[in-house]
């Protein structure tokens, strides 16, 4: 099959009901003889902070000298964002060819019963790549949870959590459930990494831990920022992990909870090396090139332009602060689209009070939440709402209504901010 004809395959392949269980990407790998096995793995899995925890890992395993595959999710515009090695994405003659591979394999397992999933066919495709490209190390993101996630076959060496707040409804209704099955891709006697902060969520990962002997890193005691200034263009950070300590790290990423990614997928790379530290110079020279698109990310100036895949009300409220910590400006214009399925209400609660103008629109997705959804929770809150038919046309209006020192907020799904980054970065 071509490109065209692998997408549609893997459509097909969409599920109409959730199933909790590796049944069918367990059957598929062992017809495989476990691709996912011929390399280690830094498993990462949180609320939020997950994609540039990744793209901080990958960086700096690439600096130490290993061939990295990553694994991230969601994309913004090509689904080959999500499967890279080396930081290039895959091309579409390799996405192909390896689902082309598979397809007999997938034909197998379906004809038990439940067909494999989109997310389970796109994984056991990246790991795939990645053995036949001979990865030294993968560094693989969840897509949902953990214990029943479709990556959750992989050798992880180091278990990194993010963060654990409410986002998937089917995880749980507070964070301590949502933990529990987070926590389900701790692997006996691996290296965990946290920078969850809650005492009840650190209570679930701890007994986690202990009940499979892996050992417990925790923000704080064993790596912490110790130093964040704003700096042109992002912040600089003194970063300790261990008894070392990386001064003046300058990143171009915005706001406490991204510097909190960088600690970890520092943190999360120290512990898959065994602690070697990492010369200073090493560190400072990558950081400073890390990107994260889609997250905090400046697409023009005169007026400002930023646009943010914040989806929950956690991430909604550290997206808040940071705009206003980071960027000066005079009115807020506010782009937001957003899933039927998320929080819609603490978003809006989250950024509306924030925004001098709110424009609600409708991204291109069947989940996608009515805009007269979001002029309703906008107008419970005080603020009068504008709308327009698409995110396109929301953009474009911010623009017209903006001053050259005013600020552009565009966010509430990646879904949205890719659309936005399409048109901004004429893509």
């Amino acid at each position: 099959m071509d490109y065209a004809e692998a997408l549609r395959a893997l459509d097909d392949r969409i599920p109409t009901r959730m199933v909790p269980d590796l049944d069918r990407v367990r059957a598929v790998s062992d017809l495989l003889d476990h691709p996912q096995r011929t390399y280690p793995s830094i498993h990462i899995t949180g609320t939020n902070g997950k994609t540039t925890t990744a793209f901080v890992a990958t960086a700096l395993v690439r600096a130490a000298g290993l061939s990295v595959g990553t694994y991230t999710s969601p994309h913004l515009h090509s689904i080959r964002e999500r499967i890279a090695y080396d930081g290039e994405p895959i091309s579409e003659a390799a996405f192909a060819e390896t689902l082309t591979y598979l397809e007999p394999f997938l034909s197998q397992v379906d004809a038990l019963g439940e067909r494999v999933t989109y997310f389970e066919t796109l994984t056991l495709l990246a790991e795939t790549w990645f053995a036949e490209r001979a990865a030294d190390v993968a560094v693989m993101e969840v897509g949902m949870g953990g214990e029943w996630d479709a990556t959750n076959l992989v050798d992880g060496r180091v278990a990194v959590i993010t963060e654990v707040t409410r986002d998937h409804p089917e995880l749980g209704s507070t964070p301590v459930q949502i933990a529990g099955e987070k926590v389900g891709i701790i692997k006996p006697e691996a290296i965990v990494v946290t920078g969850e902060r809650s005492p009840d969520v650190r209570a679930v990962i701890e007994e986690r831990a202990r009940r499979t002997g892996a050992s417990l890193r925790e923000v704080g005691p064993d790596f912490a920022i110790e130093e964040r200034e704003l700096a042109v263009g992002g912040q600089a950070l003194d970063l300790r992990v261990g008894d070392r300590t990386y001064r003046q790290v300058f990143v171009p990423l915005y706001g406490e909870r991204m510097a909190t990614d960088v600690l970890l997928g520092l943190a999360a790379v120290h512990a898959f090396l065994g602690d070697r530290p990492l010369e200073d110079e090493l560190v400072r020279e990558v950081l400073a090139t890390v990107r994260s698109p889609g997250r905090m990310e400046v697409l023009r100036r005169r007026p400002l332009l930023i646009v943010d895949g914040a989806h929950n009300p956690a991430a909604a409220r550290e997206l808040a602060l940071t705009v206003r910590e980071s960027f000066a400006h005079e009115g807020l214009l506010l782009v937001i689209g957003m899933l039927d399925d998320k929080d819609v209400a603490g978003v809006a609660e989250a950024l509306v009070p924030a925004a001098d103008v709110v424009i609600a629109t409708t991204p291109r997705s069947p989940r996608a939440a009515p805009a007269d959804r979001l002029t309703k929770e906008t107008a419970r809150l005080g603020a009068e709402p504008r709308t327009a038919a698409t995110v396109e046309g929301a953009v474009a209006q911010a623009i017209e209504l903006a001053g050259e020192k005013d600020a552009i907020l565009v966010t509430g799904s990646f879904v949205t901010v890719g659309e936005a980054r399409a048109l901004v970065l004429g893509m």
